[in-house]
């Protein structure tokens, strides 16, 4: 993999570092990118509307939806920040053949596991505190499931943000998070409602 001089010298000759970072280009780049992620959103309050009456019935997934579709965000945004550092630095190959890749892989499965446990545990007391009656193990495999099927997503498109990108000449630190985030807070709808249709 070329180094961080390759990306920063997209420009033609003449250009310097501080033109990746014009407002002018990151304007250009950002606005359609951020308007076609506008449209999924409201995509995905479409589908979330259409659950409206599972979240009414279950206090404990109405406390879980935000805090995982959250905390997806959250681990996609480090994943993103660190593969787009590493490319910075040269270091960065999307395989997993690669220690560095494959540290910040087990980092995030391991950060699932710890926060999406903790997470069904507090939505299962806030539920059950607002008269919810789903038992703390359903909350739990609810949690979980999801959970590691959203870190899964957040690994595999945090990948294929950066990649792409490089790929194409954008800057990651310009594109990745919004597109991981925006693709988390979608999925994420669909994801944990397709684990709750199994569960409950």
């Amino acid at each position: 993999m070329s180094d961080a001089s390759d990306v920063v010298s997209a420009e033609p000759t003449g250009s310097t570092v501080v033109d990746e970072w014009s407002v002018r280009r990151i304007v250009w780049t950002m606005v359609p990118l951020l308007a076609g992620l506008s449209v999924l959103q409201l995509v995905s309050g479409t589908v979330l509307e259409s659950f409206e009456a599972t979240l009414l019935q279950y206090p404990a997934l109405l406390v879980l939806l935000p805090v995982q579709i959250g905390t997806a965000g959250n681990l996609a945004s480090i994943m993103c920040s660190r593969l787009t550092t590493q490319l910075y630095l040269g270091t960065y190959e999307p395989s997993l053949s690669n220690p560095d890749v494959r540290a910040n892989v087990g980092a995030v499965f391991a950060l699932a596991g710890t926060v999406f446990g903790l997470v069904g545990v507090a939505a299962w007391a806030i539920g059950v505190a607002l008269g919810g009656t789903l038992a703390l193990g359903r909350v739990l495999v609810i949690s979980l499931s999801s959970g590691m099927l959203l870190a899964v997503l957040v690994v595999t498109t945090s990948v294929a943000a950066v990649e792409a990108s490089y790929r194409i000449g954008l800057n990651p630190d310009d594109t990745t998070i919004p597109i991981v985030t925006n693709v988390c807070d979608i999925a994420g709808v669909l994801i944990l409602f397709a684990v709750v249709t199994a569960v409950v």
